[in-house]
């Protein structure tokens, strides 16, 4: 059963394109984990709206050993500075029970 992880997180004004980049720069990473199916970054369109970073594994495990790995440390070795970002948001787990697409 696949497994899909959101990580809600609230931007300030000012370091959209700062965070954005981030994922661009690491673009093609977290594809050469095994068991990855897909990412999403998804962009609010409303001001109290948090930026929605969408993963999916073909497993809870998958995403677990990505968790663990050495390209998730990289992958979070530099953090944006603290006034980036605010408090809300966080990480949600869900296993897909219908799935459809065209």
């Amino acid at each position: 059963m696949s497994f899909v992880v959101n990580n809600r997180i609230f931007v300030n004004p000012g370091f959209e394109e700062m965070f954005e980049a981030r994922f661009k720069a690491r673009a093609g990473e977290i594809d050469k984990q095994p068991g990855f199916v897909a990412m999403r970054v998804l962009r609010p369109l409303g001001n109290q709206a948090p930026y929605v970073v969408e993963t999916e594994w073909e497993g809870q495990e998958a995403f677990r050993g990505w968790v663990n790995s050495e390209d998730f440390k990289q992958a979070h070795a530099d953090p944006l500075p603290a006034e980036a970002t605010r408090e809300g948001g966080g990480i949600e787990q869900f296993e897909i029970v219908i799935s459809a697409r065209r």
